[in-house]
């Protein structure tokens, strides 16, 4: 297919658009298997209560899914697409099976290791997708959609899961629909989804984004909007990983029942979900700037907050906040990226950027399992909530809006580019 027979836009690529959202909705379910459930099946199964070696899982996790990020940027000079969302797939399809299994805690370590590989090429893959196929108009909004379908399905499938654990009485049995959904997903990639290269080249074309002249260093620091989003995206999930180990802990001590651990765990990432929705849009009209730092902002008062309520629903309040405030800055991280890098270099860009913020799961996991340990959970919440507010301001005070002005104004570290 020829540039000039393919179409950028959410309207013009509406049905591999929403069959890439479905896909996404499978990836994302993957995680929430684990999401309210691992405490109790670590304790349960194989008698692990420490909060270091409980962690240890989210670590593997991490470690594996931010290089996979960063290798998918890579591989998209070899490979589609499409190949490697079907890669990322083969690697989740063993997953379900080794939980459900696992003879001692290193099966469980080893999960997480695909499963990180599978998140990290698969998610990667469906959202550079979509860039590909709506181009600059609706970017946010197919980010916000995007998000939206992952975090809903790892809101949803935690719930689930808590509710089967419960239940049966038998944790392990809370694994049992990541078989389908593995299987699933394999099939409507390898079946439905289409390559989206004839699309890199038509808005390569028509680009006038300039080329960074170092992905890495423009990225990781040195480019001010790029090099703020990576910050804030690792201090994210940092804190994302440390509630993913200690929320439940938390809710536990708090004398929550399982099932209402497993309805409360959900609510975050449900709300974080849904709340991308408008998020996303609002990026596409309203200047990402404000919208990244007051969602950094308002994630570290949540989190402060959480630790000092007890009544249910005050819990549920502050879960709601804290997965607003983490709407508002998930798909704005990833459109930033995109409207600050050439499309040749976006799918390197996009997977160092990812890289950063999932290694953010693995310094929030060995954090949280040290100090957790030597000074208690309050100590940790405090100290992420800090940190998270901190990158909120940083985010407030170095970058520069692009709202109506492309890439680059001289806070940005190029020369200004006017908007066409």
């Amino acid at each position: 297919m020829s540039t000039t027979d393919t179409k950028l836009g959410l309207r013009e690529n509406a049905t591999q658009f929403w069959l890439l959202v479905l896909v996404n909705g499978f990836v994302g379910a993957m995680v929430g298997l684990e999401r309210s459930v691992i405490p109790e099946f670590a304790e349960t199964v194989f008698g692990i209560s420490g909060h270091t070696a409980l962690l240890s899982f989210i670590v593997a996790f991490g470690l594996a899914k931010s290089f996979a990020n960063m290798m998918m940027g890579r591989l998209t000079i070899r490979f589609t697409r499409k190949q490697l969302l079907l890669i990322g797939w083969l690697f989740a399809l063993p997953v379900p099976w080794l939980l459900l299994y696992a003879n001692n805690w290193w099966w469980v370590i080893f999960a997480n290791l695909l499963l990180g590989i599978n998140q990290g090429l698969a998610w990667s893959a469906t959202v550079v997708m979509k860039i590909d196929l709506v181009g600059e108009k609706n970017r946010g909004l197919a980010m916000g959609i995007n998000e939206f379908a992952g975090y809903l399905a790892v809101g949803l499938v935690a719930f689930l899961a808590g509710y089967i654990a419960s239940t049966t009485g038998e944790v392990t049995y809370a694994f049992i629909p990541g078989i389908a959904f593995s299987i699933i997903g394999l099939l409507l990639t390898w079946l439905f989804v289409r390559d989206t290269h004839a699309h890199v080249r038509t808005e390569t074309a028509q680009t006038s984004i300039p080329l960074l002249r170092n992905v890495w260093k423009d990225t990781t620091w040195r480019h001010a909007n790029l090099g703020s989003v990576t910050l804030s995206g690792f201090v994210n999930n940092m804190n994302d990983g440390i509630l993913w180990g200690l929320l439940p802990v938390l809710l536990m001590s708090k004398g929550y029942t399982l099932q209402q651990v497993g309805l409360l765990a959900g609510i975050y990432p449900a709300v974080w979900g849904l709340g991308q929705l408008v998020t996303g849009k609002l990026g596409d009209v309203l200047c990402k700037k404000q919208l990244l730092s007051l969602g950094m902002m308002i994630q570290g008062i949540a989190i402060g907050v959480l630790f000092f309520t007890q009544a249910y629903a005050l819990v549920i309040a502050v879960l709601v906040l804290l997965g607003a405030g983490t709407a508002l800055v998930y798909p704005n991280f990833l459109s930033v990226v995109a409207e600050n890098t050439h499309p040749e270099q976006r799918p390197q860009s996009l997977g160092i950027f990812r890289f950063w913020r999932d290694f953010g799961y693995v310094a929030g996991a060995v954090a949280a399992g040290v100090f957790s340990d030597l000074f208690g959970v309050e100590f940790v919440l405090l100290g992420t909530a800090i940190l998270t507010l901190g990158a909120g301001v940083l985010s407030e005070i170095r970058m520069c809006c692009t709202k109506k002005l492309l890439w680059h104004s001289p806070e940005c570290g190029t020369n200004l580019v006017a908007r066409t």
